[in-house]
Protein backbone atom coordinates (compact mmCIF):
# COMPACT_ATOMS: atom_id res chain seq x y z
CA UNK A 1 0.00 0.00 0.00
CA UNK A 2 1.58 3.34 -1.05
CA UNK A 3 2.25 5.93 1.64
CA UNK A 4 -0.74 8.06 2.58
CA UNK A 5 -3.34 5.36 2.03
CA UNK A 6 -4.85 2.93 4.51
CA UNK A 7 -5.58 -0.77 4.16
CA UNK A 8 -9.15 -2.04 3.89
CA UNK A 9 -10.23 -3.01 7.42
CA UNK A 10 -12.93 -5.44 8.58
CA UNK A 11 -14.89 -2.44 9.91
CA UNK A 12 -14.83 -0.77 6.51
CA UNK A 13 -15.96 -4.00 4.82
CA UNK A 14 -18.90 -4.26 7.20
CA UNK A 15 -19.83 -0.61 6.55
CA UNK A 16 -19.67 -1.22 2.77
CA UNK A 17 -21.87 -4.29 3.13
CA UNK A 18 -24.41 -2.25 5.03
CA UNK A 19 -24.36 0.45 2.31
CA UNK A 20 -24.50 -1.99 -0.63
CA UNK A 21 -26.10 -5.16 0.73
CA UNK A 22 -25.36 -8.40 -1.08
CA UNK A 23 -23.00 -6.87 -3.63
CA UNK A 24 -19.65 -6.66 -1.86
CA UNK A 25 -16.98 -9.26 -2.73
CA UNK A 26 -13.86 -9.74 -0.64
CA UNK A 27 -10.60 -11.65 -1.11
CA UNK A 28 -11.18 -15.00 -2.80
CA UNK A 29 -14.73 -14.01 -3.74
CA UNK A 30 -13.39 -11.40 -6.19
CA UNK A 31 -13.53 -12.52 -9.84
CA UNK A 32 -10.15 -12.55 -11.57
CA UNK A 33 -11.58 -10.39 -14.38
CA UNK A 34 -11.47 -7.43 -12.02
CA UNK A 35 -7.66 -7.60 -11.89
CA UNK A 36 -7.00 -6.24 -15.38
CA UNK A 37 -8.42 -4.47 -18.40
CA UNK A 38 -8.07 -5.47 -22.08
CA UNK A 39 -4.36 -4.54 -22.20
CA UNK A 40 -2.83 -6.68 -19.42
CA UNK A 41 0.73 -5.67 -20.37
CA UNK A 42 0.15 -2.74 -17.98
CA UNK A 43 -0.08 -5.16 -15.10
CA UNK A 44 -2.61 -7.05 -13.03
CA UNK A 45 -3.70 -6.23 -9.49
CA UNK A 46 -6.44 -8.07 -7.61
CA UNK A 47 -8.54 -5.54 -5.68
CA UNK A 48 -9.08 -6.57 -2.05
CA UNK A 49 -12.75 -5.55 -2.30
CA UNK A 50 -15.20 -5.12 -5.19
CA UNK A 51 -18.46 -3.22 -4.66
CA UNK A 52 -21.14 -3.46 -7.35
CA UNK A 53 -23.36 -0.42 -6.95
CA UNK A 54 -26.83 -0.03 -8.46
CA UNK A 55 -27.69 3.58 -7.55
CA UNK A 56 -26.12 6.99 -7.22
CA UNK A 57 -26.88 6.88 -3.50
CA UNK A 58 -24.90 3.67 -3.09
CA UNK A 59 -21.94 5.17 -4.98
CA UNK A 60 -22.07 8.25 -2.75
CA UNK A 61 -22.12 6.09 0.39
CA UNK A 62 -19.09 4.10 -0.79
CA UNK A 63 -17.15 7.26 -1.60
CA UNK A 64 -17.90 8.83 1.79
CA UNK A 65 -16.78 5.72 3.65
CA UNK A 66 -13.57 5.30 1.66
CA UNK A 67 -12.70 8.99 1.78
CA UNK A 68 -13.06 9.05 5.55
CA UNK A 69 -10.93 5.90 5.82
CA UNK A 70 -8.34 7.17 3.26
CA UNK A 71 -8.78 4.00 1.19
CA UNK A 72 -8.28 4.19 -2.62
CA UNK A 73 -11.28 3.65 -4.90
CA UNK A 74 -11.04 2.57 -8.55
CA UNK A 75 -14.19 3.14 -10.67
CA UNK A 76 -14.80 0.45 -13.29
CA UNK A 77 -17.37 -0.06 -16.02
CA UNK A 78 -17.01 -3.06 -18.34
CA UNK A 79 -13.21 -3.20 -18.00
CA UNK A 80 -12.67 -2.82 -21.76
CA UNK A 81 -10.06 -0.06 -21.45
CA UNK A 82 -6.62 -0.32 -23.03
CA UNK A 83 -4.41 1.80 -20.75
CA UNK A 84 -4.74 0.20 -17.30
CA UNK A 85 -7.17 2.90 -16.18
CA UNK A 86 -9.48 0.51 -14.29
CA UNK A 87 -6.78 -1.54 -12.57
CA UNK A 88 -6.40 -1.35 -8.78
CA UNK A 89 -2.70 -0.48 -8.83
CA UNK A 90 -2.93 0.96 -5.30
CA UNK A 91 -5.23 -1.69 -3.84
CA UNK A 92 -8.31 -0.52 -1.97
CA UNK A 93 -11.89 -0.80 -3.24
CA UNK A 94 -12.97 -1.37 -6.84
CA UNK A 95 -16.33 0.31 -7.47
CA UNK A 96 -18.16 -1.34 -10.36
CA UNK A 97 -20.98 0.51 -12.13
CA UNK A 98 -21.77 -2.45 -14.43
CA UNK A 99 -25.07 -3.16 -12.64
CA UNK A 100 -26.24 0.43 -13.16
CA UNK A 101 -27.54 -0.61 -16.55
CA UNK A 102 -31.00 0.94 -16.97
CA UNK A 103 -32.08 3.19 -19.82
CA UNK A 104 -34.06 5.71 -17.77
CA UNK A 105 -36.11 7.32 -20.53
CA UNK A 106 -36.25 9.24 -23.79
CA UNK A 107 -37.21 12.87 -24.30
CA UNK A 108 -38.06 12.82 -28.03
CA UNK A 109 -38.93 16.52 -28.20
CA UNK A 110 -35.50 17.52 -26.90
CA UNK A 111 -33.79 14.59 -28.67
CA UNK A 112 -32.05 13.22 -25.58
CA UNK A 113 -31.99 10.01 -23.56
CA UNK A 114 -31.17 9.47 -19.86
CA UNK A 115 -29.13 6.41 -18.96
CA UNK A 116 -27.31 4.97 -16.02
CA UNK A 117 -23.56 4.83 -16.44
CA UNK A 118 -23.42 1.05 -16.74
CA UNK A 119 -25.60 0.82 -19.86
CA UNK A 120 -23.62 -0.78 -22.68
CA UNK A 121 -23.03 1.19 -25.87
CA UNK A 122 -24.46 -1.67 -27.92
CA UNK A 123 -27.64 -1.78 -25.85
CA UNK A 124 -28.30 1.95 -26.24
CA UNK A 125 -27.52 1.81 -29.97
CA UNK A 126 -30.05 -0.97 -30.52
CA UNK A 127 -32.71 0.56 -28.29
CA UNK A 128 -32.34 4.05 -29.80
CA UNK A 129 -32.71 2.58 -33.30
CA UNK A 130 -36.09 1.14 -32.28
CA UNK A 131 -37.16 4.69 -31.37
CA UNK A 132 -35.97 6.03 -34.75
CA UNK A 133 -32.83 7.63 -33.30
CA UNK A 134 -29.08 7.27 -33.77
CA UNK A 135 -26.57 7.67 -30.95
CA UNK A 136 -23.60 8.64 -33.16
CA UNK A 137 -20.49 7.77 -31.06
CA UNK A 138 -19.26 4.42 -32.33
CA UNK A 139 -16.11 3.16 -30.56
CA UNK A 140 -14.81 -0.19 -31.73
CA UNK A 141 -15.67 -1.87 -28.43
CA UNK A 142 -19.46 -2.01 -28.56
CA UNK A 143 -19.77 -3.66 -25.15
CA UNK A 144 -18.12 -0.87 -23.19
CA UNK A 145 -20.27 1.09 -20.75
CA UNK A 146 -21.47 4.59 -21.58
CA UNK A 147 -20.00 5.86 -18.33
CA UNK A 148 -16.62 4.51 -19.41
CA UNK A 149 -17.08 6.09 -22.84
CA UNK A 150 -17.68 9.46 -21.21
CA UNK A 151 -14.79 9.00 -18.77
CA UNK A 152 -12.38 8.44 -21.67
CA UNK A 153 -14.13 10.65 -24.25
CA UNK A 154 -14.31 7.62 -26.54
CA UNK A 155 -14.23 8.38 -30.24
CA UNK A 156 -14.64 5.62 -32.76
CA UNK A 157 -15.36 5.25 -36.44
CA UNK A 158 -18.13 7.82 -36.89
CA UNK A 159 -16.13 10.61 -35.25
CA UNK A 160 -15.03 11.92 -38.64
CA UNK A 161 -18.59 13.12 -39.32
CA UNK A 162 -20.34 13.24 -35.97
CA UNK A 163 -17.62 13.89 -33.39
CA UNK A 164 -16.70 12.08 -30.17
CA UNK A 165 -18.59 11.22 -26.99
CA UNK A 166 -17.97 14.73 -25.65
CA UNK A 167 -20.20 16.17 -28.36
CA UNK A 168 -23.18 14.10 -27.16
CA UNK A 169 -23.08 14.47 -23.38
CA UNK A 170 -25.61 17.12 -22.38
CA UNK A 171 -25.70 16.45 -18.63
CA UNK A 172 -24.50 14.01 -16.02
CA UNK A 173 -24.83 13.02 -12.40
CA UNK A 174 -21.44 12.58 -10.79
CA UNK A 175 -20.33 11.62 -7.29
CA UNK A 176 -17.25 13.42 -6.00
CA UNK A 177 -14.52 11.54 -4.11
CA UNK A 178 -15.85 13.13 -0.91
CA UNK A 179 -19.34 11.73 -1.52
CA UNK A 180 -21.19 14.87 -2.69
CA UNK A 181 -23.53 14.39 -5.66
CA UNK A 182 -23.37 16.96 -8.46
CA UNK A 183 -25.72 17.60 -11.37
CA UNK A 184 -23.67 18.98 -14.26
CA UNK A 185 -24.99 20.36 -17.55
CA UNK A 186 -28.57 20.41 -18.79
CA UNK A 187 -30.77 19.17 -21.66
CA UNK A 188 -29.92 22.20 -23.76
CA UNK A 189 -27.74 22.64 -26.81
CA UNK A 190 -25.88 25.78 -25.68
CA UNK A 191 -24.30 27.04 -22.48
CA UNK A 192 -22.04 29.92 -21.46
CA UNK A 193 -22.67 29.50 -17.76
CA UNK A 194 -19.33 29.54 -15.98
CA UNK A 195 -16.56 26.98 -16.11
CA UNK A 196 -17.67 23.80 -17.87
CA UNK A 197 -17.26 21.22 -15.12
CA UNK A 198 -19.22 18.87 -17.36
CA UNK A 199 -16.51 18.96 -20.00
CA UNK A 200 -13.80 18.71 -17.38
CA UNK A 201 -15.36 15.49 -16.12
CA UNK A 202 -15.57 14.05 -19.66
CA UNK A 203 -12.21 12.46 -20.40
CA UNK A 204 -11.03 12.60 -16.77
CA UNK A 205 -10.76 8.78 -16.66
CA UNK A 206 -12.37 8.32 -13.26
CA UNK A 207 -9.87 10.53 -11.44
CA UNK A 208 -12.17 13.46 -10.58
CA UNK A 209 -15.54 11.82 -9.91
CA UNK A 210 -17.68 8.76 -10.52
CA UNK A 211 -20.23 9.21 -13.31
CA UNK A 212 -23.53 7.55 -12.41
CA UNK A 213 -26.06 8.96 -14.92
CA UNK A 214 -25.83 10.62 -18.33
CA UNK A 215 -28.16 12.65 -20.53
CA UNK A 216 -27.09 12.02 -24.11
CA UNK A 217 -27.96 13.80 -27.33
CA UNK A 218 -29.54 11.77 -30.13
CA UNK A 219 -30.10 12.50 -33.82
CA UNK A 220 -32.68 11.11 -36.26
CA UNK A 221 -31.48 7.79 -37.65
CA UNK A 222 -30.35 8.13 -41.29
CA UNK A 223 -32.65 6.34 -43.68
CA UNK A 224 -29.91 4.86 -45.86
CA UNK A 225 -26.32 3.73 -45.17
CA UNK A 226 -23.85 2.35 -47.70
CA UNK A 227 -20.16 1.42 -47.58
CA UNK A 228 -17.33 1.36 -50.09
CA UNK A 229 -14.26 -0.86 -50.02
CA UNK A 230 -11.48 0.93 -51.91
CA UNK A 231 -8.48 -1.10 -53.11
CA UNK A 232 -4.90 0.21 -53.36
CA UNK A 233 -1.60 -1.23 -54.47
CA UNK A 234 0.24 0.39 -51.55
CA UNK A 235 -0.39 2.27 -48.32
CA UNK A 236 1.10 5.51 -49.62
CA UNK A 237 -1.56 5.82 -52.35
CA UNK A 238 -4.25 4.81 -49.85
CA UNK A 239 -3.33 7.46 -47.27
CA UNK A 240 -2.59 10.04 -49.94
CA UNK A 241 -6.18 9.94 -51.14
CA UNK A 242 -7.65 10.72 -47.70
CA UNK A 243 -7.15 14.52 -47.68
CA UNK A 244 -8.60 14.69 -51.20
CA UNK A 245 -11.66 12.75 -50.10
CA UNK A 246 -12.06 14.97 -47.03
CA UNK A 247 -11.80 18.15 -49.13
CA UNK A 248 -14.47 16.88 -51.51
CA UNK A 249 -17.29 17.93 -49.17
CA UNK A 250 -18.91 14.49 -49.27
CA UNK A 251 -18.88 14.04 -45.47
CA UNK A 252 -18.26 10.32 -44.99
CA UNK A 253 -19.74 8.87 -41.82
CA UNK A 254 -16.65 6.70 -41.35
CA UNK A 255 -13.30 6.53 -43.12
CA UNK A 256 -10.92 3.75 -42.08
CA UNK A 257 -7.58 2.61 -43.47
CA UNK A 258 -6.01 -0.80 -43.08
CA UNK A 259 -3.09 -2.77 -44.47
CA UNK A 260 -3.23 -6.16 -46.16
CA UNK A 261 -1.61 -8.15 -43.35
CA UNK A 262 -4.03 -7.09 -40.63
CA UNK A 263 -7.04 -7.63 -42.92
CA UNK A 264 -5.88 -11.19 -43.62
CA UNK A 265 -5.39 -11.78 -39.89
CA UNK A 266 -8.91 -10.56 -39.13
CA UNK A 267 -10.49 -12.58 -41.92
CA UNK A 268 -8.68 -15.72 -40.72
CA UNK A 269 -9.99 -15.04 -37.22
CA UNK A 270 -13.55 -14.69 -38.54
CA UNK A 271 -13.25 -17.56 -40.99
CA UNK A 272 -14.57 -15.44 -43.84
CA UNK A 273 -12.85 -13.58 -46.69
CA UNK A 274 -14.38 -10.23 -47.66
CA UNK A 275 -11.59 -7.98 -49.00
CA UNK A 276 -10.09 -8.87 -52.43
CA UNK A 277 -6.37 -9.67 -52.39
CA UNK A 278 -5.72 -9.14 -56.10
CA UNK A 279 -7.23 -6.81 -58.71
CA UNK A 280 -6.56 -7.51 -62.39
CA UNK A 281 -3.22 -9.11 -61.59
CA UNK A 282 -2.09 -6.41 -59.13
CA UNK A 283 -1.67 -7.33 -55.49
CA UNK A 284 -3.84 -5.26 -53.14
CA UNK A 285 -1.82 -4.11 -50.12
CA UNK A 286 -4.04 -1.44 -48.54
CA UNK A 287 -7.72 -0.57 -48.22
CA UNK A 288 -10.02 2.27 -47.34
CA UNK A 289 -13.38 1.38 -45.83
CA UNK A 290 -15.74 4.32 -46.33
CA UNK A 291 -19.34 4.69 -45.16
CA UNK A 292 -21.88 7.31 -46.19
CA UNK A 293 -25.34 7.92 -44.75
CA UNK A 294 -28.21 9.94 -46.12
CA UNK A 295 -31.93 10.41 -46.52
CA UNK A 296 -32.43 8.50 -49.76
CA UNK A 297 -30.86 5.91 -52.02
CA UNK A 298 -30.67 8.45 -54.84
CA UNK A 299 -28.70 10.88 -52.69
CA UNK A 300 -26.26 8.14 -51.70
CA UNK A 301 -25.85 7.05 -55.31
CA UNK A 302 -24.64 10.54 -56.16
CA UNK A 303 -22.23 10.52 -53.19
CA UNK A 304 -20.83 7.15 -54.19
CA UNK A 305 -20.22 8.24 -57.75
CA UNK A 306 -18.41 11.39 -56.62
CA UNK A 307 -16.38 9.54 -53.99
CA UNK A 308 -15.38 6.85 -56.49
CA UNK A 309 -14.19 9.49 -58.92
CA UNK A 310 -12.06 11.16 -56.24
CA UNK A 311 -10.31 8.00 -55.05
CA UNK A 312 -9.77 6.55 -58.53
CA UNK A 313 -8.15 9.80 -59.64
CA UNK A 314 -6.00 9.63 -56.49
CA UNK A 315 -4.66 6.18 -57.40
CA UNK A 316 -7.17 3.58 -56.22
CA UNK A 317 -7.26 0.31 -58.13
CA UNK A 318 -10.99 -0.21 -57.78
CA UNK A 319 -14.05 0.65 -55.68
CA UNK A 320 -16.42 -2.02 -54.42
CA UNK A 321 -19.89 -1.08 -53.18
CA UNK A 322 -21.24 -2.88 -50.12
CA UNK A 323 -24.90 -2.13 -50.73
CA UNK A 324 -26.61 -5.06 -49.02
CA UNK A 325 -26.94 -5.62 -45.26
CA UNK A 326 -24.78 -8.77 -45.41
CA UNK A 327 -21.98 -7.14 -47.41
CA UNK A 328 -21.89 -4.16 -45.05
CA UNK A 329 -21.94 -6.47 -42.04
CA UNK A 330 -19.07 -8.57 -43.40
CA UNK A 331 -16.91 -5.56 -44.28
CA UNK A 332 -17.32 -3.89 -40.91
CA UNK A 333 -17.03 -7.18 -39.01
CA UNK A 334 -13.53 -7.57 -40.40
CA UNK A 335 -12.61 -4.04 -39.32
CA UNK A 336 -14.25 -4.33 -35.90
CA UNK A 337 -12.36 -7.48 -34.91
CA UNK A 338 -8.82 -6.23 -35.55
CA UNK A 339 -7.92 -6.05 -31.86
CA UNK A 340 -9.53 -9.42 -31.11
CA UNK A 341 -7.69 -11.02 -34.03
CA UNK A 342 -4.35 -9.54 -32.98
CA UNK A 343 -4.88 -10.55 -29.34
CA UNK A 344 -5.81 -14.10 -30.31
CA UNK A 345 -2.57 -14.53 -32.26
CA UNK A 346 -0.15 -12.61 -30.00
CA UNK A 347 1.46 -13.48 -26.69
CA UNK A 348 2.89 -10.01 -25.93
CA UNK A 349 0.97 -6.94 -27.05
CA UNK A 350 1.11 -3.19 -26.53
CA UNK A 351 -0.50 -0.36 -28.47
CA UNK A 352 -0.73 3.36 -29.01
CA UNK A 353 -3.57 5.44 -30.43
CA UNK A 354 -1.84 8.64 -31.45
CA UNK A 355 -3.70 11.30 -33.40
CA UNK A 356 -2.03 13.54 -35.99
CA UNK A 357 -3.33 16.07 -38.53
CA UNK A 358 -4.87 14.25 -41.49
CA UNK A 359 -2.30 15.65 -43.89
CA UNK A 360 0.50 14.21 -41.72
CA UNK A 361 -0.77 10.61 -41.61
CA UNK A 362 1.50 9.50 -44.46
CA UNK A 363 4.54 11.20 -42.90
CA UNK A 364 3.83 9.64 -39.54
CA UNK A 365 3.27 6.11 -40.83
CA UNK A 366 6.41 6.42 -42.95
CA UNK A 367 8.35 7.30 -39.82
CA UNK A 368 6.86 4.34 -37.93
CA UNK A 369 7.86 1.95 -40.72
CA UNK A 370 11.33 3.47 -40.72
CA UNK A 371 11.97 2.91 -37.01
CA UNK A 372 10.11 -0.41 -36.75
CA UNK A 373 13.02 -2.31 -38.30
CA UNK A 374 15.16 -1.50 -35.28
CA UNK A 375 13.12 -3.67 -32.92
CA UNK A 376 12.50 -7.37 -32.44
CA UNK A 377 8.70 -7.11 -32.38
CA UNK A 378 6.26 -6.72 -35.26
CA UNK A 379 4.40 -3.46 -35.84
CA UNK A 380 0.83 -3.51 -37.18
CA UNK A 381 -1.17 -0.38 -37.95
CA UNK A 382 -4.68 0.66 -38.87
CA UNK A 383 -6.91 3.54 -37.92
CA UNK A 384 -9.42 6.30 -38.46
CA UNK A 385 -8.06 7.94 -41.59
CA UNK A 386 -10.70 10.66 -41.58
CA UNK A 387 -9.58 12.17 -38.26
CA UNK A 388 -5.94 11.11 -38.05
CA UNK A 389 -6.38 8.71 -35.11
CA UNK A 390 -3.93 5.86 -35.73
CA UNK A 391 -3.67 2.54 -33.91
CA UNK A 392 -0.11 1.20 -33.78
CA UNK A 393 0.32 -2.28 -32.28
CA UNK A 394 3.56 -3.87 -31.09
CA UNK A 395 3.34 -7.68 -31.21
CA UNK A 396 5.65 -10.56 -30.32
CA UNK A 397 5.34 -14.30 -29.81
CA UNK A 398 9.04 -14.97 -29.18
CA UNK A 399 10.47 -12.23 -26.94
CA UNK A 400 10.88 -12.34 -23.18
CA UNK A 401 8.45 -9.94 -21.54
CA UNK A 402 11.10 -7.78 -19.85
CA UNK A 403 12.94 -7.27 -23.13
CA UNK A 404 9.68 -6.67 -24.99
CA UNK A 405 8.69 -3.98 -22.50
CA UNK A 406 12.14 -2.36 -22.70
CA UNK A 407 12.08 -2.17 -26.49
CA UNK A 408 8.43 -1.06 -26.62
CA UNK A 409 9.16 1.78 -24.18
CA UNK A 410 11.91 3.04 -26.51
CA UNK A 411 9.64 2.68 -29.55
CA UNK A 412 6.77 4.51 -27.81
CA UNK A 413 9.04 7.35 -26.73
CA UNK A 414 10.07 7.96 -30.35
CA UNK A 415 6.54 7.42 -31.72
CA UNK A 416 4.94 9.87 -29.29
CA UNK A 417 7.66 12.45 -29.81
CA UNK A 418 7.11 12.31 -33.57
CA UNK A 419 3.33 12.65 -33.18
CA UNK A 420 3.87 15.73 -31.01
CA UNK A 421 6.37 17.16 -33.51
CA UNK A 422 3.76 16.82 -36.28
CA UNK A 423 1.17 18.72 -34.25
CA UNK A 424 -0.62 15.69 -32.82
CA UNK A 425 -1.45 14.18 -29.44
CA UNK A 426 -0.48 10.93 -27.77
CA UNK A 427 -4.05 9.63 -27.45
CA UNK A 428 -7.08 10.21 -29.62
CA UNK A 429 -9.58 8.04 -27.75
CA UNK A 430 -8.10 5.41 -25.40
CA UNK A 431 -6.84 7.83 -22.77
CA UNK A 432 -3.76 7.87 -20.54
CA UNK A 433 -4.66 5.67 -17.57
CA UNK A 434 -1.71 4.02 -15.86
CA UNK A 435 0.20 2.92 -18.96
CA UNK A 436 0.79 6.26 -20.71
CA UNK A 437 1.46 8.68 -17.82
CA UNK A 438 5.15 9.15 -18.52
CA UNK A 439 4.48 9.94 -22.18
CA UNK A 440 1.79 12.47 -21.31
CA UNK A 441 4.22 14.24 -18.98
CA UNK A 442 6.84 14.40 -21.74
CA UNK A 443 4.38 15.77 -24.28
CA UNK A 444 2.46 18.20 -22.07
CA UNK A 445 5.36 19.61 -20.07
CA UNK A 446 5.67 20.43 -16.36
CA UNK A 447 3.37 23.46 -16.30
CA UNK A 448 0.41 21.62 -17.84
CA UNK A 449 1.00 18.65 -15.54
CA UNK A 450 1.11 21.00 -12.56
CA UNK A 451 -2.25 22.51 -13.53
CA UNK A 452 -3.83 19.09 -14.02
CA UNK A 453 -2.51 17.91 -10.66
CA UNK A 454 -3.97 21.07 -9.09
CA UNK A 455 -7.39 20.33 -10.59
CA UNK A 456 -7.14 16.79 -9.25
CA UNK A 457 -6.48 18.11 -5.71
CA UNK A 458 -9.53 20.41 -5.84
CA UNK A 459 -11.87 17.56 -6.73
CA UNK A 460 -10.09 14.89 -4.68
CA UNK A 461 -8.27 16.49 -1.71
CA UNK A 462 -7.26 13.13 -0.23
CA UNK A 463 -6.22 11.65 -3.57
CA UNK A 464 -8.24 8.47 -3.12
CA UNK A 465 -10.02 8.28 -6.49
CA UNK A 466 -8.20 6.20 -9.11
CA UNK A 467 -4.73 7.14 -7.85
CA UNK A 468 -1.75 6.73 -10.13
CA UNK A 469 -3.73 7.44 -13.30
CA UNK A 470 -3.40 10.30 -15.85
CA UNK A 471 -1.50 12.91 -13.79
CA UNK A 472 -1.33 11.07 -10.46
CA UNK A 473 1.91 10.01 -8.83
Amino acid sequence: MPAGYQEVTPDLIEALRAAVPGRVSVGGEVNEDFSHDEMPIYGKAMPPVVVEAKTTEEVAAVMRLCNEARVPVVPRGAGTGLVGGAVATHGGVMLSTARMNRILGYDPENMVVRVQAGVLLNDLAEDAAKQGFLYPPDPGEKFATLGGNAATNAGGMRAVKYGTTRDYVRAMTVVLPTGEVLQLGASVSKSSSGYSLLNLMIGSEGTLGVITELTLKLIPAPKEVISLVVLYEDLEACIGSVPKLMRSGLQPQALEFMEREIVRLSESYLGKSTFPQVFEGTEVNAYLLVTFDGESEDALTDLIEQASEVVLEAGALDVLVADTPQLKKDAWAARSTFLEAISANTKLLDESDVVVPVNEIANYLGYIKQIAGGYDFEVKSFGHAGDGNLHIYNCSNTMEQAEFERQVADFMRKAYAKATELGGQISGEHGIGHGKRQYLASMAGPEVMRLMAGIKRVFDPNGILNPGKVCGE
